[in-house]
């Protein structure tokens, strides 16, 4: 996804035990592209590992893949708050500001 594009709302629904996110094709596919390079990547580490690669150049890469989850992190959580988090705000749901404060204490560990 492009920085300056602005991400569309996405959708969520159903009730608290069933909720799922609809995410248009484009966010889906950039989210599902992100992830395959990431686990590619973390075979690579466990490649270096096995190969008795210098710590340093291991422990970079690792760095490396942690940016990159975090990145992936990023961008749902911004989907999420402009989708998800906007409409049930609006449906008079404000549970789901505490919901939010505990997922982003976890992201932010």
């Amino acid at each position: 996804m492009d920085q300056n594009t602005e991400p569309e709302a996405d959708a969520c629904c159903g009730d608290h035990s069933e909720r799922k996110s609809h995410h248009s094709d484009k966010v889906k596919n950039s989210l599902v592209s992100r992830l395959n390079r990431i686990e590619g990547q973390v075979r690579g580490i466990k490649g270096l590992i096995e190969k008795d690669t210098y710590c340093d150049d291991v422990l970079n890469q690792i760095a490396s893949v942690q940016s990159a989850l975090n990145g992936v992190g990023k961008l749902l959580l911004e989907h999420h708050m402009k989708g998800c988090v906007v409409q049930r705000i609006q449906e008079g749901d404000q549970e789901v500001l505490s919901e939010l404060m505990t997922t982003m204490n976890k992201l932010i560990k």
